[in-house]
């Protein structure tokens, strides 16, 4: 039945059928051909999204639109400009700390390419940059949205693993400025090998104006992370504090956006929560099928028979994560994957806050990895570059992250890191 199962998903995938309805035709066709009574499907997707922390999703969602919708990223752009502007090559390394600073609102990778490639793309076609590699590094900074917290992907992993939110926020820290520190290392050898312009002088009075403007975009990862890891509020309510904060800034202190823009925007939030709320409830089905069935116990063995060495499993575990990742979005990816592999994780001694690190940066890796890269189509819109000059200049930036990636799952084990 488990063959079945994946096979008539892998089908479905394969018709172009919606995620949720590929994971929900499929895992309802096995049941009824094993015999299972249907009555159970509904109480699982039921069981799926009854999580109170699941109400952060739709919270920090709305907040990081928002955020993009208005001047807090050509702020924080403006900022990050005066910090390493000065340097060859200093916009590309705008777009990164951008990227990090944005990130750390958005929870969205998505939301941080796009916020970031409308502020700096004209200015960096100005400037005489490579389009294709500018907009490229710009489709990889947007990585780092889902990794530096509040992480939607984390608060996703959370509730599947039964996991601290909290916790893999504060340990999200360090894997997304590696990340945002390899990507830098790289624009800077390409800077010097292309004579890229240096950029704005290093003037401390514009630092400090630049700071100043951005510092209500700026106060909102402080709000959100300093509440949640004081222990004011939870995660899910500093979510909501995320919202009204945002309204607040939007409406009242740049007065960027209108009450009809705040309307759209909550429209375009609630079809976005609803379409993963959607692969949630039908990737709960999935679970427990595969659960029931014992499938993650099974995979589990197969594995370990190939070698007992948990760094050559890790790096089987890491394969099928990046391989996943260029096929499956990465909500879709991440429901479908921790099931199956965390269990095998465990049995290798990991803690589940690590290995929920390492599946969270590997799937975001996926965002810039054809066919399904939609930070690619995001940075393609905003440049009006074709996706395939986009692609072929991500190469550099994609092997960095890989890079970053390994050391997030090898330094830890080393070090014996316990969460």
């Amino acid at each position: 039945m488990t063959m079945l199962l994946f096979g008539l998903f892998f089908a479905l995938m394969l018709l172009n059928v919606p995620i949720a309805f590929a994971i929900g035709a499929s895992t309802l066709f096995a049941l009824y051909q094993a015999g299972v009574p249907l009555m159970v499907v509904p109480q699982q997707m039921f069981q799926g999204i009854n999580s109170f922390a699941l109400v952060a999703i739709p919270m920090f969602i709305l907040a990081g639109d928002l955020m993009a919708q208005g001047k807090v990223s050509e702020k924080l752009v403006s900022f990050a400009d005066s910090l390493v502007g000065f340097m060859r090559g200093g916009l590309s390394l705008v777009s990164i700390m951008a990227g990090m600073f944005f990130a750390a609102i958005s929870g969205s990778g998505a939301a941080t390419t796009a916020a970031v490639g409308s502020s700096l793309v004209p200015e960096l076609k100005r400037k005489g940059y490579d389009p294709a590699s500018a907009a490229s590094l710009i489709a990889a900074s947007g990585t780092i949205g889902v990794v530096i917290p509040p992480s939607v992907p984390m608060i996703i992993y959370a509730v599947i693993a039964q996991q601290s939110v909290s916790k893999l926020f504060l340990n999200g820290f360090l894997p997304g400025l590696a990340m945002g520190l390899g990507l830098m290392a790289i624009a800077i050898t390409q800077a010097y090998r292309r004579q890229y312009p240096k950029g704005t002088p290093l003037s401390l009075p514009v630092i400090l104006r630049t700071f100043k403007d951005a510092s209500w975009g700026l106060m909102t990862p402080v709000i959100i992370l300093g509440g949640i890891f004081s222990g004011i509020f939870t995660p899910s309510e500093a979510a909501v504090v995320a919202v009204n904060y945002a309204i607040m800034v939007s409406l009242f202190v740049y007065r960027d956006l209108t009450i009809r823009n705040v309307y759209q925007l909550l429209i375009r939030s609630a079809m976005t929560t609803s379409v993963i709320m959607l692969v949630i409830a039908m990737s709960a089905v999935l679970s427990w099928t595969l659960s029931s069935w014992q499938v993650p116990g099974a995979i589990a063995q197969s594995v370990l028979s190939l070698s007992t060495d948990p760094y050559v499993i890790m790096l089987l575990i890491v394969a099928v994560i990046l391989l996943t990742g260029v096929f499956i979005e990465t909500a879709s990816a991440l429901i479908i994957l921790t099931p199956v592999l965390l269990p095998l994780a465990l049995q290798l001694g990991i803690d589940p806050i690590h290995f929920g690190l390492i599946i969270v940066v590997g799937l975001s890796i996926g965002m810039i990895t054809p066919p399904v890269a939609i930070n690619l189509y995001v940075a393609s819109s905003v440049t009006q570059l074709p996706l395939e000059r986009i692609t072929q200049a991500i190469v550099p930036y994609l092997l960095g992250l890989i890079g970053v990636l390994l050391l997030v799952v090898y330094v830890p084990m080393w070090l014996g890191w316990s969460g």
